[in-house]
């Protein structure tokens, strides 16, 4: 039990099934290494990267808005590609709908789930209840697949999050009914639904009401969602925070984020579920990072572009004894709206993009730059490592500043091959030249590790079962002493969340003759839910291996209720994808409604 507020609030031991541990857990130092990296600007995104997301170990998908890119397909402007990591070249894919402040997930058979967006703007189909399918293929040859008739959300969602869950399937969440700078209690839709669709809590493949999305009004577009090992879901949105159990649709409410700091969309920070391992006993323990103190029930016309943000860092440990020890507060060296938090095979983290002043969007405060509701770009990425000491944990010692802005509508991810890329920005109605402009250069940052010899292996499976054992056969630079495997889910990135990035290390045996590991699949589908991951081997000086990609799981997609959906197309609008359930902005972020449409 802990006190948040006055107010005695009870944890469930059933809840948590962590509620034994009497210990905070720690995080074993470990080695890196040490040095420069490196930065190069290489190849173009063809569309601007609102969204990213590592598909294969030599391709990934990006997501734009539908707007005036100079790249067409099926002779129409495009507003997605598949990028190849290793020639920088893209090759254009044909979605029906518009993708604007979409979400992203994969399913347990590795197929990607995008949802939600945005109407008809320029060309295409209204984008709000879009389901849109992307399954990888070696070919050069698969498209995003959508049948809106038949295959859609139940109802308008612009700006929501999602997450896979332990049966492989996603859970999508919050979000409004149209467009808009800011949620309000007019155009919230304060629920959750499956894909694919779920007969549960008495709700047969409809949207599902959440209480936290209405006490959570204005500021939570894209709220953090983090899957836990017990099953249940972390939920924070503006300035509150939950655990949610979503087979019983009940919601417990965790101590609020310290110090006033809002930390969803347009106030966004970054998030991220610290490494899940063996030696910590899979203990989850969340850090959001960033953010603003200003309020969220005031004109946006209040802000300015130098708006001063927040350099909190705050980290929660998700145990009956860690919730009642409350969040422990560090300050990153900067501060930073929009920041991305990308977890390394090393077990640290960069923190890259964003601004130093202003909030997200574009076009509704005063003192926009360009149309650009932030200024101050933070250009200088910072490491942090959660194993080092408090107060020692940020260094941007060796890493060169970028020259590029990633503002609004930038991302982020982790590579295979271990370097990370950053990609977009554009806080823009349309392809701009002026300040902040629409961004297609791409960027790599090598860290250290990238020039040292690497171990390398062979003989992953295609899938990889939960505490099923298999072996690799390893070839282990000249003074190894020990390794460490790693499983990782490189996320789905955008608007500085990143839907389902995860990091699990597992139980692995070298040989006398280190060139064999014996590794044993991750504990249970809460630990990892059943879909993509990438696989490194790192050295004990801390030199990852390339990252082959597997299932973990059996591979299989995720359970399909026929009744839950045919209930869900009888009950859905048939307005739906007709006029909006509320007014949109004239200006500025989320009011670029249909115009005259180009023919496809």
């Amino acid at each position: 039990m802990y006190f948040s507020g006055g107010t005695l609030l009870l944890i469930s031991i059933a809840q948590y099934a962590y509620a034994t541990n009497t210990t905070l857990p720690s995080f074993d130092a470990r080695a890196f290494i040490p040095g420069s990296w490196s930065l190069v600007q290489q190849g173009t995104t063809g569309v601007s990267a609102m969204q990213l997301a590592v598909v294969s170990e030599t391709t990934a998908i990006i997501f734009d808005k539908v707007e005036h890119n100079s790249l067409t397909v099926n002779g129409h402007v495009a507003w997605s590609v598949e990028l190849n990591l290793n020639t920088k070249t893209v090759r254009p894919l044909n979605p029906l709908s518009n993708t604007w402040c979409a979400t992203g997930s994969f399913l347990g058979n590795g197929t990607l789930v995008s949802s939600g967006g945005n109407p008809v703007v320029i060309t295409g189909q209204n984008g709000l209840q879009g389901i849109r399918l992307f399954t990888p293929c070696s070919t050069g040859t698969c498209d995003i697949f959508e049948d809106p008739a038949r295959v859609h959300l139940t109802s308008n969602r612009w700006y929501p999050s999602s997450v896979r869950i332990e049966d492989g399937s996603v859970l999508i969440f919050g979000g409004s009914v149209s467009g808009g700078f800011i949620n309000g209690a007019s155009v919230n839709n304060p629920s959750y639904e499956f894909y694919p669709p779920k007969n549960i809590n008495g709700f047969n493949g409809v949207k599902i009401p959440s209480k936290f999305l209405t006490d959570t009004l204005n500021s939570n577009h894209f709220p953090i969602l983090i899957y836990l090992p017990d099953g249940t879901i972390f939920v924070a949105a503006n300035q509150q925070a939950m655990i949610f159990n979503w087979k019983t649709n009940t919601e417990t409410r965790l101590p609020g984020i310290p110090n006033g700091v809002r930390i969803s969309s347009p106030f966004s920070a970054g998030a991220v579920l610290l490494p899940l391992t063996p030696e910590n006993n899979y203990t989850p323990e969340v850090m959001i990072c960033g953010g603003s103190t200003v309020s969220d029930s005031v004109s946006p016309t209040t802000f300015t572009a130098q708006t001063p943000t927040s350099a909190q860092c705050s980290r929660l440990v998700l145990t009956t004894a860690g919730i009642a020890a409350g969040w422990k507060v560090e300050s990153m060296p900067q501060p930073r709206i929009m920041p991305e938090l990308i977890q390394l095979p090393d077990m640290r983290i960069l923190i890259v993009n964003g601004a130093m002043t202003g909030v997200a969007g574009y076009g509704n405060v005063q003192g926009q730059v360009g149309a650009s509701n932030a200024d101050n770009p933070a250009l200088q990425p910072v490491i942090y490592d959660p194993a080092a000491a408090a107060g020692s944990r940020f260094s941007s010692a060796g890493i060169p500043a970028s020259t590029i802005p990633r503002m609004y509508h930038s991302t982020a991810s982790l590579t295979p091959n271990g370097t990370v890329m950053l990609a977009g920005s554009n806080p823009n109605d349309d392809v701009s030249t002026k300040k902040y402009p629409t961004e297609y250069r791409l960027e790599f940052y090598s860290p250290p590790y990238m020039a040292q010899p690497r171990p390398t292996y062979t003989g992953l499976p295609s899938t990889v079962n939960y505490n099923a054992k298999f072996t690799l056969n390893v070839q282990l630079p000249s003074g190894t002493t020990s390794v460490s495997v790693l499983i990782m889910d490189l996320g789905f990135a955008t608007h500085g969340v990143h839907m389902d990035q995860r990091v699990v290390k597992l139980v692995a045996t070298l040989s006398s003759d280190k060139q064999t590991l014996t590794v044993t699949g991750p504990p249970s589908a809460r630990h990892y839910p059943p879909g993509p991951a990438y696989l490194y081997v790192v050295t004990n000086a801390g030199v990852p291996s390339f990252g082959h990609k597997t299932l973990i799981g059996t591979g299989a997609a995720p359970p399909v209720d026929q009744g839950a959906i045919a209930n869900l197309l009888r009950s859905a609008s048939a307005a739906a994808f007709g006029p909006l359930a509320a007014p949109t902005p004239t200006s500025g972020e989320g009011s670029n409604l249909p115009t005259a449409v180009i023919p496809a």
